[in-house]
């Protein structure tokens, strides 16, 4: 043990260990990442990095673990679907093969409204007194002659 500054120091050993590589795998498994996965195997998130910096094991260690841990859940997944789970058919079409429900409408609108167009027409329209009044149009009405219910009598019953 080395003494800096009368504080006890003992530098940590970065090495990416069979141990610390486990760790590493089954934290990614988990789907940890960043500062959360250094933590869980046990390493300060500045060590982490570094370790993945000087050793590419531990980087592979991290992109084995989430590759299994996806193919587990696909597996899963497709396994339900299989079973005729339609929820779990639904989301691997949608997931994985890119299926997507209609679910807008789309309209083409080709006619354009020129707002210098509108302007000039209405004031054509005020000049030559054809504006429209306020007032919107009474509704008539007209009484509709008296409907007749006439029952059909059916071809086995006239016999």
């Amino acid at each position: 043990m080395e003494t800096f500054k009368s504080i006890p120091f003992k530098p940590r050993e970065l090495k990416a260990s069979e141990e610390v590589l486990d760790k590493i795998y089954e934290a990614a498994k988990l789907g940890l990442k960043g500062d959360a996965l250094a933590f869980a195997a046990d390493m300060l998130p500045t060590e982490y990095r570094r370790l993945c910096q000087m050793d590419g094991a531990a980087a592979i260690a991290e992109a084995k673990g989430r590759a299994d841990s996806e193919f587990e859940a696909a597996n899963q997944l497709r396994v339900a679907a299989l079973g005729g789970d339609s929820k779990a058919a639904l989301a691997l079409l949608q997931h994985v093969h890119g299926w997507v429900a209609k679910t807008q409408v789309q309209v083409d609108v080709k006619s354009q409204i020129s707002i210098i167009a509108a302007l000039q027409e209405a004031e054509s329209r005020v000049i030559q007194g054809r504006v429209v009044s306020d007032t919107p149009p009474a509704l008539e009405h007209q009484p509709t002659a008296a409907l007749k219910y006439e029952q059909e009598v059916p071809a086995y019953a006239a016999e």
